[in-house]
C-alpha cells in the first residue's frame, strides 16, 4: 500500500467534490460532469491500491 498513492487519489476525490458543487451552484453541467469524473478516478486509484495490497498478502 502506498500512502502516496492513496492521498493522491483523495486528493483527486476532494477536487471533484469541489468542482460537481462549483458546477452545481452555478449551473455548469459540465463542470458538475467534470467533477464527478475526477471522483470516479478517485474511487478507481483505490480500487487500484487495494488490489495491490491483496497481491501483497498473497506473495507476503
Amino acid at each position: 500500500m502506498s500512502i502516496e498513492d492513496r492521498a493522491k487519489a483523495a486528493a483527486k476525490k476532494v477536487e471533484g467534490k469541489v468542482e460537481e458543487t462549483a458546477g452545481d451552484l452555478t449551473g455548469n453541467h459540465e463542470t458538475q460532469a467534470k467533477g464527478k469524473a475526477k471522483q470516479a478516478e478517485g474511487d478507481l486509484r483505490n480500487t487500484v491500491e487495494d488490489g495491490k495490497d491483496k497481491v501483497k498478502k498473497v506473495i507476503d
